[in-house]
């Protein structure tokens, strides 16, 4: 079957994590030409579907040199995400053996998601998402899969400008040596966001090529894992519960456990009951625990362009890598969740860096965290938008040479909307929740289930198959899961509950 010229999306690949992740190690050179040459990714496209099927179909027209443990951090990196700052609040809200419960539970699917998915392409040789929607449902199955990495990276650039909106403010205050923010243009958030899209993020999306992208993937990962081990350390140094006075005591470690001791005295009661963790707990804010975990856990688009980059790749090997991925993030998410709620117990935000500013605005090491993820969030959302702007124009303007002005207005028009979802959201837990119930589920639970479905032969598989079966019983759960989160979060928002972060 002859695809049509517009269905060579063959890199649109990104989830909203870290598309970064996908640059062939090889030369990041060669992977920003990959990226940007539309007339090349289009005859690499048209040659790679048009190939006589065979036996063992081949993922790729060029030869994979992406090492097993170089593919683990690419993929890695492709998960880690944002979401990652939203656990201990999730866990705060369902308590330590429902989270510990929920989070194995989405790690395990998604790595039977991983298996569908490659399965899937095993049998037509297919290298991108998007592809797969279209061998499974032609080109509303394509334009479906686009749709919904689409929506997965605005999702994900709207939180990363929401951290850049909450904590801006937090590292000025600080290096100004501020006790109370002031008024002032540059203490306020949302003008600060859009400073840093125009002065930093437009420049940097407006360029043909992205030289910088391989350097970046390495650096968010390095910041989240420098976050982690923040939050474990202040665990053991953040009193319980806070004392009012506390922000007063910057940098002055012994009235520090002179006011620690004394809070332990006064309110050894109220200590023992807002200081105990809660193993199990339901509240109307636990709708938003399920999307925050499929946010945080959303890698499918780049499983198969990593696999098609691997060296001597093969089901199992690519199998292997995402089980070893998921299970290093799954153990940093417990790790970051579990510290940081039994740092600040129910006090915690939806935001947990936000969460430290109770505690001393003048934190050094609190300070340098926050600088760190702000610079990863702030380089990765042009990397994060490229993708998008290459699905809008493949699906608005497919065949069309490359126009500046398209590119620009684009760029543009994408930046001032997020802009603006970011100053008007209340919260970061709509970003997360939202989209973690709309396309985290289509892109971990009910397409890959549905592509597998129409897509394996019957001859191999009949309709009845146990392994159809489960799949089918895979995507009604993904939707059960979706239909459940909305309509909770609906409630939750019609009734007014729902609340900025902490004030629960």
């Amino acid at each position: 079957m002859e695809a049509p010229l517009q269905t060579e999306m063959v890199e649109l690949v990104p989830n909203g994590k870290h598309s970064e992740g996908l640059l062939p190690v090889v030369t990041p050179m060669a992977g920003n030409q990959r990226v940007e040459d539309p007339a090349r990714s289009c005859m690499e496209g048209k040659s790679f579907l048009q190939k006589s099927p065979s036996k063992e179909p081949h993922f790729t027209d060029f030869e994979g040199k992406t090492s097993f443990g170089m593919s683990v951090f690419n993929l890695s990196n492709a998960i880690m995400g944002s979401g990652i700052l939203g656990l201990a609040y999730a866990m705060a809200n369902t308590g330590i053996i429902l989270f510990l419960f929920l989070l194995t539970a989405v790690a395990l699917l998604s790595s039977y998601s991983i298996h569908l998915l490659l399965k899937s392409s095993g049998v037509v040789g297919i290298r991108a998402y998007e592809q797969l929607g279209y061998r499974a449902f032609g080109t509303p199955g394509k334009l479906a899969a686009a749709l919904a990495i689409t929506l997965q990276n605005i999702g994900a650039m709207s939180s990363y400008l929401y951290i850049i909106k909450s904590e801006l403010p937090l590292v000025i205050q600080t290096f100004l040596n501020l006790e109370e923010k002031t008024s002032d243009w540059y203490m306020n958030g949302n003008y600060l966001v859009i400073l840093v899209s125009v002065t930093i993020i437009l420049p940097l999306a407006l360029m043909r090529q992205l030289g910088y992208l391989g350097y970046s993937s390495g650096f968010s990962l390095s910041c989240m894992v420098f976050f982690l081990i923040a939050v474990i350390y202040k665990k053991f140094h953040v009193p319980c519960p806070l004392p009012p006075n506390f922000n007063n005591t910057t940098g002055n470690f012994s009235h520090m456990e002179i006011v620690k001791e004394k809070v332990q005295l006064q309110v050894e009661p109220e200590a023992s009951a807002f200081c105990t963790p809660s193993y199990f707990t339901l509240n109307s804010q636990t709708a938003y625990t399920i999307p925050i975990m499929a946010f945080a856990f959303v890698c499918h688009p780049e499983v198969l362009p990593i696999y098609t980059e691997l060296k001597d790749p093969s089901k199992r090997k690519m199998q292997h890598i995402s089980n070893l991925s998921i299970a290093v993030m799954y153990i940093m998410y417990f790790l970051a969740a579990l510290f940081g709620y039994l740092t600040f117990y129910n006090g915690v935000e939806s935001e947990l860096l936000h969460t430290y500013s109770k505690v001393d605005p003048f934190d050094v090491l609190i300070l340098c965290v926050r600088v760190a993820v702000l610079t990863a969030v702030t380089l990765t959302v042009p990397i994060v938008l490229f993708p998008v702007r290459r699905a809008i124009q493949q699906m608005l303007f497919p065949n069309q040479e490359f126009s500046w002005l398209r590119h620009v207005l684009i760029a543009v028009g994408l930046l001032t909307c997020i802009n603006l979802l970011v100053i008007f959201a209340p919260n970061i837990l709509g970003i997360f929740g939202v989209i973690g119930a709309t396309s985290a589920p289509f892109l971990i639970f009910i397409f890959p289930a549905i592509f597998y479905f129409r897509i394996m032969p019957m001859e191999k598989e009949p309709a009845r198959s146990t392994p159809k079966i489960l799949a089918l019983c895979f995507a009604m759960l993904g939707f059960l899961l979706m239909t459940m989160s909305l309509s909770f979060i609906i409630i939750d928002w019609a009734s007014g509950t729902s609340r900025h972060g902490g004030n629960h």
